[in-house]
């Protein structure tokens, strides 16, 4: 392990060194370094190098919840060779690089904006050949038919996925949201059977308060046989009080804390993989936002390290 101090260090998540591959690790850290479908302030391509150079505060000691570390088990395979002009060219060229990654490890995509999450899905729907639970944090319902005049893009991803069956909608959870919206975009996921934990209900509830909610994706899980789950995490879920660095930022948002509770109690979920979305350096005050990136990652990766 190496005990350099952070702000020396250079690699991959966590310290460790950039690989092309190692089938031998059962997780693997990728980045996708896309930004081209921002509505806002763009910079989320230089997210997953962010993210990585915050990890090395981590120094890959073991998590004080779960007494574990990913340090032995994870591979961070770089940024992933993308086109940057072009969201079509984006998708093409990067599902078929994920559906080699997943068949070979539990996959932490670091993006990028939350286009991403589209293709990453096409990919676990065709290795799993099932739709797929999904837990989604985010301040915006990402449900529109289209996005400022876009057909597809950041904001549309949710509803292309329902609508193509990559996901089980019944099964499809947001916490979060509070972004302004028609009703019809907003209420979405709740008309198809889906679960909306707005930030509004989840406002000044943390520790025990949460719990609630915990237990109910949690019963919803069980009922379904604990189906492929996938954890998609925008950090606009969180308040800019805590993560200023983002393109689309929304008060009143959640806490890290509230953040933290919940992924640690799913931990044992049937996580297939994640991504961490729309981290946007060039916004972000005194790495706050980088940092609670870094941290989430490293606990959704120590909870799965925890019931291997």
């Amino acid at each position: 392990m190496d005990h350099s101090f952070p702000f020396t260090q250079t690699g991959g998540f966590l310290g460790l060194p950039l690989s092309k591959s190692d089938t031998s690790k059962r997780f693997a850290v990728a980045g996708i370094c896309w930004d081209g479908c921002v509505t806002n302030r763009p910079g989320a391509r230089f997210g997953p190098n962010a993210i990585r150079q915050a990890s090395h505060m981590l120094c890959g000691d073991e998590h004080p919840f779960f007494d574990t570390t990913p340090i032995n088990d994870t591979v961070d395979l770089g940024n992933l060779a993308l086109p940057n002009t072009s969201l079509e060219g984006m998708r093409a060229a990067l599902q078929p690089q994920a559906a080699t990654l997943i068949a070979k490890h539990t996959c932490v995509w670091l993006g990028g904006d939350h286009s991403i999450t589209l293709p990453l899905l096409r990919a676990y729907y065709a290795h799993y050949k099932q739709p797929l639970a999904v837990i989604h944090f985010d301040a915006h319902c990402d449900t529109w038919e289209s996005h400022f005049g876009e057909p597809s893009g950041h904001g549309t991803w949710v509803y292309e996925a329902i609508q193509e069956g990559l996901v089980d909608a019944k099964l499809f959870t947001q916490i979060g949201i509070r972004s302004s919206g028609v009703r019809e975009a907003r209420e979405y996921v709740n008309d198809q059977g889906g679960r909306i934990y707005t930030a509004r209900e989840l406002r000044g509830r943390d520790g025990d308060a949460l719990q609630s909610v915990i237990d109910e994706v949690r019963a919803k899980m069980n009922a379904a046989g604990n189906p492929p789950c996938y954890l998609t995490f925008d950090i606009d879920a969180l308040d800019p009080a805590f993560a200023p660095g983002t393109g689309t930022p929304e008060v009143g948002g959640l806490t890290t804390a509230q953040a933290m509770t919940m992924l640690e109690a799913w931990h044992d979920l049937n996580w297939v993989g994640m991504d961490l979305t729309e981290v946007a350096p060039p916004y972000d005050h005194a790495e706050l936002t980088a940092n609670a990136a870094a941290t989430l990652v490293w606990t959704w990766l120590c909870g799965r390290i925890a019931v291997m």
